[in-house]
């Protein structure tokens, strides 16, 4: 081709994530793997999820100020995780601990990226779970 062919163009993108498809004639077929390779989550798992709240609970110091409002949120973000998955509480939970407690910060955030609760939005699949990874990262 030369530079004033008619079929020849420029393509010029800015913060590209995910896939890009240039050209013509271009075929693009989409699997999700993820939501065919879903396993559900045992109950020994789910046990082990709950134990690691009951330790976080436990790292709340008793004469905090907040001390209550800040186990409540820990009930919120754990029915929020292992039942319908909530991303609005779970966003809002690492926010909170963020700007009242920073030093249980990781621990929360710890609970919120944890391997059990992934699977549990990975098994929930969809957008759900597409937004989770957005929020909180993983694949």
């Amino acid at each position: 081709m030369q530079d004033n062919d008619p079929d020849r163009y420029t393509v010029r993108t800015n913060d590209v994530t995910g896939q890009v498809v240039v050209g013509q004639g271009n075929v693009v077929i989409r699997t999700n793997a993820a939501s065919a390779a879903t396993t559900p989550v045992t109950d020994e798992e789910r046990g082990l999820l709950r134990a690691e709240f009951t330790r976080v609970r436990g790292l709340v110091p008793v004469d905090e100020p907040s001390g209550d409002r800040a186990r409540a949120l820990l009930d919120e973000l754990e029915e929020a995780v292992t039942g319908e998955i909530d991303l609005t509480v779970m966003d809002y939970a690492r926010g909170w601990f963020s700007r009242h407690l920073p030093a249980l910060a990781a621990a929360v955030t710890g609970l919120i990226v944890h391997p059990v609760v992934t699977a549990l939005v990975t098994t929930a699949g969809g957008d759900v779970a597409q937004e989770f990874h957005r929020r909180f990262g993983g694949s």
